[in-house]
């Protein structure tokens, strides 16, 4: 049972760069919350086209549903703005946050 899956060895080495693994985990964590928020405002996007679509008339529900969809367009809008100036913040410094490599067992 011992090489039913192989071996583990532990990771030698973190980084390319040594004192870079900060700025790797920034950004893994710069694009999970990235996705998480993406896939939340599209959600949101989607809930509030059925509810104007639902609104059947109603001004208070149509303004609702309208703000909902702006709420959720700034969302991605900010979202997208977060992604420019990690861009701009790692060509200014020379700290690539944008694509961090993961290292571990191989």
């Amino acid at each position: 049972m011992i090489g039913l899956f192989g071996t583990i060895q532990n990771p030698t080495k973190y980084t390319s760069t040594q004192g870079q693994g900060l700025f790797d985990f920034l950004g893994n964590v710069l694009k999970l919350a990235a996705v998480i928020g993406g896939i939340f405002m599209i959600v949101q996007l989607i809930m509030a086209g059925f509810d104007f679509i639902g609104a059947s008339g109603d001004v208070k529900k149509i303004e609702m549903a309208w703000a909902k969809i702006w709420q959720s367009l700034l969302g991605l809008v900010i979202i997208a703005a977060a992604f420019i100036i990690a861009g701009l913040v790692g060509r200014l410094t020379g700290i690539n946050i944008l694509s961090p490599q993961i290292y571990g067992p191989q």
